[in-house]
């Protein structure tokens, strides 16, 4: 498993500020073109460090480029998904910020906000991979964790999942990307406040209700079964169209109906010409399965 994950770090190491080689993310191909992404920290119940965030993005970004790779999931190895912020290892990067007294203080917030960043730009990885990304969450799915998973594309969770949204209780207003995607994701604004300001556990049952979540499964290894069943099924459909309809989704997502339409004629005026139109209609016609390159 971790051969797939050096190789992948090795050769986009370049692309990132640092690499960590710690083996705090794993990845594997599970199954042809379906990639499978670990937080593999379950002595840490997968809590974040900065070297952990950097790895994260040199893993994806390398998928991103694996032409081999056609969806993604990501999941946690052990006890819980991700109970978030590994605070003794994570914090201390920004307490060594405080109390550098070499530092004015516009140093210091400059200092701060290159590390806010490098965590930015870690989640936001999964967001501008232009492979799917499914969110496989069991246990625990804390702070960070959800930060993570609201820059997925498809969310799933195991029916013993507890999600809070933690960082008021820490001091804080979340920073990384859940604050900024999480009325994107759930349509209920009124939830989304009540979550965020009062920092409470809610469970799979109520993530579902709210839009959260798209599916709850009985057990992670059924959760598991089932991600793997989805990305399998992703993964067999023409690249081009998958990979151009993320795209498409997330400028929508982010722009006017004009604008997005403008974009998606604009697009397709080089992708309707690939091979994969032609494939897909033969098969139809043939009644048989299309096979598609990779790209």
């Amino acid at each position: 498993m971790l051969s797939t994950s050096r190789r992948l770090l090795a050769s986009t190491a370049s692309r990132c500020l640092s690499t960590s080689a710690s083996g705090a993310i794993t990845v594997n191909e599970d199954l042809p073109n379906v990639y499978h992404v670990k937080l593999n920290r379950p002595t840490k119940l997968n809590t974040f460090t900065l070297d952990m965030w950097k790895e994260l993005k040199v893993v994806i970004d390398g998928l991103g480029e694996e032409p081999k790779c056609r969806s993604i999931i990501v999941s946690g190895e052990g006890k819980s998904f991700c109970a978030g912020i590994d605070l003794a290892a994570g914090m201390s990067n920004i307490i060594n910020i405080f109390k550098n007294d070499d530092l004015d203080i516009g140093r210091k917030a400059r200092s701060l906000r290159r590390i806010l960043t490098i965590i930015q730009d870690s989640l936001t990885s999964l967001e501008k991979c232009p492979k799917p990304v499914i969110a496989a969450v069991h246990s625990h799915c804390l702070g960070a964790g959800i930060d993570l998973i609201t820059s997925a594309d498809i969310r799933y969770a195991s029916q013993d999942v507890t999600f809070s949204i933690k960082e008021v209780d820490i001091g804080l207003a979340a920073d990384i990307g859940t604050l900024n995607r999480i009325q994107k994701v759930v349509g209920n604004d009124s939830w989304t406040r009540e979550v965020c300001f009062t920092a409470r556990d809610f469970g799979a049952d109520e993530a579902l209700k709210y839009g959260l979540v798209s599916r709850i499964f009985d057990s992670q290894e059924h959760l598991l079964e089932k991600s793997l069943e989805v990305a399998a099924l992703i993964a067999a459909k023409s690249p081009i169209a998958v990979q151009g309809t993320k795209e498409t989704l997330n400028y929508a997502r982010d722009h006017s109906t004009h604008d997005s339409l403008n974009f998606v004629k604009t697009w397709n005026m080089s992708q309707l010409l690939s091979t994969d139109l032609v494939n897909s209609a033969t098969a139809a016609l043939k009644k048989e399965k299309a096979t598609y390159a990779n790209v």
